[in-house]
C-alpha cells in the first residue's frame, strides 16, 4: 500500500554506489506515494559564505525536503572508520536552517561498505552526529551490508536473505514511526 513521501539520503554521490542501489532497495520496500532522493552535492560548509550570503539554495530545499517527508532512510558507506565527509557536511549545513527539520523525523539508518562489517562505524558515528537534531533515529534492526559488491543483483535487489530480512523489518518499523 503505497502512502506518504520518504527522502532517501545517501552518503555517496556516486551513481552506481551499493548505499545509492541500498537506499533505493529501502525505498522499494517501503513503498512510499513519494520518493526523493536527496542532492547532496552543496558547498563545503564555510561560515563566511554562510555570513556573506545566507544558506545556500541547495542546501535550504535538503532542509525543507527533510522538514516535508515522513520519514528518512540514511545509506552511508564507511569513509575512513566514520559516515563521509559528503554526509556530515550535509548534516553540518542542515543544523544551519531554521525551523529544526529534523527533530522528531523518523529517520532509519543503513551502510553498505566493501568490508566485511558493512558500515558498522558509520552507522555509530551517524547516530552520534544526528543526537543534537533530536531526530526520531530508529534503533534497529541494523542493516549492515558487507562485501557489497556481492550482495546485489543486475537490477540492484539485495540477494542476500539475511539483510533483505532485515532491511525488510527496518522498513516496517520506519512506516509504523511514521504512522503510515
Amino acid at each position: 500500500m503505497s502512502s506518504g513521501r520518504l527522502l532517501g539520503i545517501r552518503g555517496s554521490l556516486r551513481k552506481g554506489s551499493y548505499n545509492r542501489k541500498l537506499m533505493l532497495e529501502a525505498a522499494r520496500l517501503f513503498d512510499p506515494a513519494e520518493f526523493v532522493d536527496a542532492d547532496l552535492r552543496l558547498p563545503l560548509y564555510d561560515g563566511d559564505l554562510e555570513d556573506a550570503e545566507g544558506i545556500p539554495a541547495a542546501v535550504q530545499m535538503l532542509a525543507d525536503q527533510i522538514a516535508s517527508a515522513d520519514a528518512v532512510v540514511i545509506a552511508g558507506p564507511e569513509y575512513n572508520k566514520a559516515l563521509s565527509g559528503v554526509l556530515k557536511n550535509a548534516l553540518d549545513w542542515v543544523s544551519r536552517t531554521k525551523g529544526g527539520p529534523w527533530r522528531g523525523k523518523p529517520v532509519a539508518i543503513m551502510s553498505a561498505a566493501g568490508g566485511r562489517a558493512g558500515g558498522e562505524r558509520t552507522q555509530f558515528s551517524l547516530r552520534l552526529c544526528m543526537m543534537p537534531f533530536r531526530a526520531n533515529v530508529l534503533p534497529g534492526p541494523e542493516v549492515l551490508v558487507g562485501l557489497a559488491s556481492e550482495q546485489f543483483d543486475a537490477e540492484g535487489r539485495l540477494i542476500n536473505d539475511r539483510n533483505l530480512a532485515a532491511l525488510q523489518e527496518l522498513m516496517a518499523d520506519l512506516r509504523a514511526a511514521a504512522k503510515l
